[in-house]
């Protein structure tokens, strides 16, 4: 409702601050009160081509570009001096209501006004409004960089690894934040402020995607969870706001789709029964408990059983006894070293409550290591409402679907205001773990991933810097640059293949500029 209102807003503000402008231009006053009409009718006072109404109205862009067209109404009103400028973007457009009634009579409609920035200045901040919008469209809509900051997907892909995510996948998500700063998240880099204005929201939208999520798939998405004041075990249902394009954004494999019925068994995940099969380049990891008759040095640590050295701790002062994170293919071969006198696997066992794993209640005796079986709600299934099942439909019913929802002293359910015992899914939901299963922040601790907290496919790594290397040399993993994410087999490096292109582009560019020579 309140971004309904907020455009109406918008439209009657530009109807009472341009109608004479619309008049003085030739046109008639009822023209600029039609919404989406009026925007086209001002592109022909302005000289623009039509198709600039078209981006008007896609969010976020459209905040780059209304700078742009206040601006080109001065101009198209012989208002070229530099406070001109200055005052229609700085009073957010309201110098259109000192044209029409301070200065309307001395206005004079340059109706052969030529659309060539009038200086070099003119002409670079220009190109690069259009370029900062272009790249915008990008990041919102097709592709955006991604960073990847800790070891949950650990051997698939590694701390410091930056990726190119497909927004066009699954479908691009249109901004639910339309204020906001182009290119940054929930806040601006640096400040630590809030980088989009609260209280304005658009409804949830998604265009047509080119496939669904796969079972196994990983993903980018908003962490559900983000706005939780007291996350694990919080039974006060107290939370802080934050739209969903604002939540930090999180990476993990889809180990379950709608519909599954998902199990964790001494830390194997099971679906529908069946263990599951990972991706021969998905290495789980787990924590070990090794004791050896000699200390490891760094360097086996690190190059030897390939394991990031904040995640090897050691027990006690000889450094004899360490808990490790390993992958069953480094575990077999720290098992045959010579050092080491016995490795065993920590698991927490069957039966043992923890009270920060989801749904966060006792009915449930569950841990990370031996979880569930939970089923994964798939949109249009009505699922029955009572003591044992709200754990796991409360949150969705209330938060990700928007419902209002009750329990009345005597128990009875209300949902917007109908007691009910039963409820149907709107959307589908996804179960998002990471490879390294113990530790990994993912849904065994908060659930329920909603398709409208969806991100989109990494699909490409461009570059990866080791955070446990100086020299640059070391520093980059040349073998994982211009590598995709997901396929079989040891990741193939395709950079030599972006030289050459590179290098062909530019002999091309400058053969071509020859011969217009």
């Amino acid at each position: 409702m309140n971004w309904i209102l907020f455009f109406l807003t918008i439209q009657v503000l530009h109807f009472l601050g341009t109608y004479k402008l619309y008049k003085k231009a030739g046109k008639q006053a009822w023209q600029a009160a039609i919404p989406v009409y009026n925007a086209v009718v001002l592109m022909d006072i302005i000289k623009r081509p039509k198709w600039w109404v078209f981006i008007l109205f896609i969010p976020v862009i459209n905040l780059l570009i209304f700078p742009v067209i206040w601006v080109e109404i001065a101009r198209s009103f012989r208002k070229f001096d530099t406070k001109d400028t200055w005052l229609a973007i700085l009073s957010l457009g309201f110098y259109n209501f000192y044209l029409s009634y301070v200065v309307f009579e001395d206005l004079k409609y340059n109706e052969n006004r030529s659309i060539k920035p009038p200086s070099k200045t003119g002409e670079w901040v220009s190109s690069i409004t259009f370029a900062v919008a272009a790249a915008t469209f990008v990041h919102t809509y097709i592709m955006q960089p991604f960073t990847i900051p800790t070891s949950s997907l650990e051997k698939s892909l590694l701390i410091g690894d930056f990726l190119f995510v497909s927004k066009f996948h699954y479908g691009a998500k249109t901004p639910i934040s339309p204020l906001a700063l182009p290119m940054v998240h929930d806040s601006i880099p640096g400040t630590g402020l809030r980088s989009y204005i609260k209280g304005i929201e658009l409804p949830y939208f998604r265009l047509p995607g080119f496939q669904k999520i796969k079972r196994n798939e990983i993903v980018v998405f908003n962490w559900p969870s983000d706005t939780l004041a007291l996350m694990w075990g919080d039974h006060s249902g107290k939370f802080t706001y934050k739209p969903v394009d604002k939540k930090t954004n999180y990476v993990k494999r889809s180990v379950g789709i709608p519909g599954d019925s998902l199990e964790v068994r001494n830390g194997y995940v099971f679906i529908n029964g069946k263990q599951t099969v990972l991706p021969d380049r998905a290495k789980p990891q787990f924590n070990y408990y090794v004791d050896t008759n000699k200390p490891f040095s760094r360097d086996e640590i690190v190059h030897t059983y390939n394991v990031n050295p904040d995640e090897a701790s050691v027990l006690n002062r000889e450094r004899t006894k360490y808990f490790i994170n390993l992958d069953k293919e480094h575990a077999l071969l720290m098992k045959n070293d010579p050092k080491v006198i016995s490795i065993k696997r920590s698991i927490d066992p069957k039966g043992n409550y923890d009270p920060v794993v989801f749904p966060h209640d006792p009915q449930y005796a569950w841990s990370q290591d031996n979880y569930g079986p939970i089923y994964i709600p798939a949109k249009g299934d009505v699922v029955t409402l009572n003591k044992q099942t709200l754990p796991f439909y409360k949150r969705i019913i209330s938060e990700y679907e928007r419902n209002k929802f009750e329990i009345k002293d005597n128990g009875d359910i209300y949902i917007n205001n109908i007691k009910t015992n039963t409820y149907t899914i709107q959307q589908d939901y996804y179960w998002m773990m990471g490879d390294n299963r113990q530790r990994s922040l993912d849904a065994r601790y908060w659930g329920f991933t909603p398709f409208d907290h969806v991100v989109g496919k990494p699909v490409f790594i461009w570059m990866s810097l080791d955070q446990n290397e100086s020299a640059i040399n070391k520093k980059i993993r040349w073998e994982r640059m211009f590598t995709t994410v997901h396929g079989e087999g040891t990741p193939k490096s395709y950079f030599i293949y972006f030289i050459v292109f590179l290098g062909l582009y530019y002999l091309g560019k400058e053969v071509y500029k020859r011969r217009k020579k």
